[in-house]
């Protein structure tokens, strides 16, 4: 039950929220059932209190009448018996309907009661309903004051309910008291007809104060539902619709100025999309045009840096110099190529399944170089068994290439991490790529990705990037339907994850990787560690160790394990070199 009322509020709650209709035409109900409920109060107070005044005073026009002529029949007598023959007389003088003691007049029916003090002993003489009168009123009367008090009665008739009781002292015979009760009846059903009147009278009124709100409403809420659905087809990319105009009112002066501005928004998105296309068929064409001189320039290079042995030394510099340029200049058209495909949204998927380490293996090998340059260790931990999955090699190994190279670049001389790990449940392959260098400052998470974008514009690119790498790598792993996410922080170094499926057309589950380094993580909770307490955490990559078929392989043919020569005992003057080595696959590194 209290399932099915959570249910009704929730769907109550989400009808309110989204009908403005609605809410209009409950609110008008609410304020107008509180002023019909106001003015109901007013009017039946007012109506109440002339009725009881019009009643108070035909009742003492009535007193003064019975006073009159009680006193005519109790005048001149002392006895008692005759006081209480002269008291039943002078009540059914009062009467005109014999013995029952009711009588009419102006004030309406009402019964009498006669009370005196007489005879030897004194003694209180009464008839009539004396009972039903208040003591409280009595009281008054009895100080030789006309009072009148509402009360509750009953008489043999039957009647029980509300009456008017007035009393009046006697000023000719003292201690007489005269009384006489008036029923409520007819002014109470009077009342309870105009309450209900007044009530049927409000229903109604609320029924047509809801219809007239609605109608009023509909000729409002209606344009803004439509101008509603025409934008949210226009965001859909239907930019010819527009909104009907009808007259010449508020509704119809927004509908027009709806459509002027739909209209101008329609000019502007045409025009951009006209200048993107002649952008992006420019920067193709130019792409397309360069590569044949840039072809000739390369086999004229190419033929002078093949004889640089037998050139001056400066010609030679200046021939390996245009060579490293041109090589640059290449790498920058493929890529202008590249990003026009995608900003075009012609690129295509090349997908196999294979195993994504050999990408991995494949992106490592091709920066070796450019480690070893800049005497940069790198550590690799994939995992020893394959990891099977749908993907384009040639794209994910740019990926990964791009994203080693921006790491060999900032990592300022420390190592570099590439880890892959893989989630059948998830259906996702993860590669995370660290380095702890300059990192990133708060918001450049986002700013990386961007074309051409430098956290530093002095800083000198080892690599020889084209500042498009990030960029063509975050369109290749939306082409692969995966993710492309960044961390870093200033003088910790930065973290860049790539997320794939590992079958195409499954959803893409939570990444098997922390994209925010797990020694960052709980750094925060270790900060108050004395400074004495040993680390194993000292270096933050650490090495992974050989197998014992891969020692004793470089020991027999003195080749290299892991990417580096077989190293020496560590001294002073080693140490710093044995640092350029390129580490192979390790399934057991941790961070």
């Amino acid at each position: 039950m209290a399932t099915w009322f959570k249910d009704v509020g929730t769907a109550l709650g989400h009808v309110w929220r989204r009908s403005l209709q609605l809410r209009v035409i409950v609110s008008t109900l609410t304020l107008s059932l509180i002023v019909i409920t106001i003015l109901g109060v007013v009017l039946t107070s007012q109506i109440t209190d002339r009725l009881l005044d019009a009643k108070i005073n035909a009742a003492v026009e009535e007193m003064d009448r019975a006073r009159n002529t009680v006193e005519s029949q109790l005048a001149g007598v002392h006895d008692t018996g005759t006081q209480q023959q002269r008291l039943a007389d002078a009540r059914n003088a009062l009467s005109n309907r014999g013995g029952t003691g009711q009588s009419s007049g102006v004030a309406g029916s009402f019964d009498s009661a006669l009370s005196i003090v007489g005879g030897t002993p004194q003694q209180q003489i009464s008839v009539g309903p004396i009972s039903e009168v208040p003591e409280e009123l009595r009281r008054f009367v009895q100080r030789n004051q006309v009072s009148y008090q509402f009360a509750t009665v009953s008489d043999p008739d039957g009647y029980h309910g509300r009456a008017l009781v007035i009393g009046s002292p006697s000023a000719e015979i003292p201690t007489l008291e005269i009384y006489l009760v008036f029923p409520l009846a007819n002014e109470e059903r009077s009342l309870a007809l105009m309450r209900g009147t007044m009530m049927i009278g409000g229903l109604v009124l609320l029924v047509l104060l809801a219809a007239i709100t609605a109608l009023v409403t509909r000729q409002v809420v209606l344009p803004i539902r439509s101008a509603a659905r025409i934008a949210s087809r226009f965001a859909d990319g239907r930019l010819k619709e527009r909104m009907l105009v009808r007259g010449e009112d508020d509704m119809a002066r927004l509908a027009q100025a709806f459509n002027e501005m739909a209209e101008s928004l329609s000019n502007q998105i045409t025009q951009l999309e006209e200048f993107g296309n002649l952008q992006r068929r420019f920067t193709s064409d130019v792409s397309h045009e360069l590569r044949t001189p840039l072809t000739t320039v390369r086999m004229a290079a190419d033929l002078i840096h093949s004889s640089s042995d037998a050139l001056d030394p400066a010609l030679a510099r200046s021939a390996e110099l245009l060579v490293t340029e041109l090589d640059r200049f290449e790498g920058l058209l493929n890529d202008l190529l590249e990003i026009s495909r995608h900003d075009a949204g012609v690129a295509e998927l090349q997908v196999e399944s294979l195993d994504v380490r050999m990408c991995a293996r494949a992106a490592i090998s091709t920066v070796r170089h450019l480690a070893k340059d800049a005497g940069i260790e790198v550590v690799i931990d994939l995992p020893e068994d394959p990891l099977v999955a749908d993907v384009d090699p040639r794209r994910v190994e740019r990926v990964l290439r791009n994203l080693l190279a921006n790491a060999i670049d900032h990592s300022e001389g420390k190592p570099v991490l590439i880890r892959m790990r893989g989630d059948a449940d998830a259906n996702a392959v993860a590669v995370v790529v660290r380095d702890q260098g300059v990192g990133l400052r708060p918001g450049e998470e986002k700013l990386v990705f961007n074309r051409f974008w430098r956290s530093d514009p002095s800083r000198m690119r080892r690599s020889g990037g084209t500042g498009l790498g990030l960029s063509i790598s975050v369109e290749d792993a939306n082409l692969h339907e995966g993710r492309l996410e960044a961390w870093g922080e200033v003088g910790l170094g930065a973290s860049f994850r790539l997320t794939l499926p590992l079958v195409r057309g499954k959803k893409l589950g939570p990444s098997p990787l922390p994209l925010e380094p797990v020694s960052r993580k709980s750094q925060r909770s270790v900060e108050a560690v004395p400074a004495d307490t040993t680390d194993t955490a000292t270096t933050p990559f650490p090495r992974p160790e050989p197998s014992a078929e891969q020692s004793a392989e470089a020991e027999a043919t003195g080749s290299e394990v892991n990417g580096a020569a077989p190293r020496p005992a560590p001294d002073a003057a080693s140490s710093d070199v044995e640092s350029g080595g390129l580490l192979r696959e390790s399934g057991d590194v941790q961070s």
